[in-house]
């Protein structure tokens, strides 16, 4: 057996931990090269707030530079599906890119109906990069007011 010195590199071995956390996870984190920061396009996925009233539900969907026509919207199985893809500017000859920290690309996001909400009429709206998808609930569910009467 030979003994030989090492020098400790603290990086190197955080590099090779996130590099086997992402064999883990199956996709990359971020990618390096040589000890040093490569450009890659990351998976991304769009942010979302959900909402709540008497009369619907709303998805509202942050889509920066995505636009109207690269955005899809399914409902299938008790699922509503937001999907897409944010374009890569166009590379220009004279440009050269230093660092990407933008995400491009395809993504999506899928959210479980509610029981009240009456998948038949979903309406979406996409105006200045958001998108809010309306979720009405149906009738039923819908609180009433009952008159009490005084005899």
């Amino acid at each position: 057996m030979i003994n030989t010195l090492t020098r400790w590199e603290p990086v190197r071995e955080l590099e090779e931990l996130q590099d086997r956390f992402s064999n883990l996870l199956g996709r990359p984190l971020l990618r390096r090269t040589n000890g040093k920061e490569g450009i890659t396009l990351a998976d991304w996925s769009p942010l979302a707030d959900i909402t709540e009233d008497d009369q619907e539900y709303l998805i509202t969907a942050e889509l920066p530079d995505v636009r109207k026509e690269d955005v899809k919207i399914s409902v299938e199985n008790g699922m509503l599906t937001i999907s897409g893809e944010r374009r890569f500017e166009k590379e220009e000859k004279r440009k050269k890119h230093h660092r990407i920290e933008r995400s491009y690309g395809t993504f999506f996001r899928s959210f479980t109906l509610p029981s009240d909400a009456n998948a038949d009429k979903i309406k979406a709206k996409f105006k200045n990069g958001l998108l809010m998808v309306h979720l009405p609930k149906n009738e039923k569910a819908k609180p009433k007011q009952i008159e009490v009467q005084v005899a």
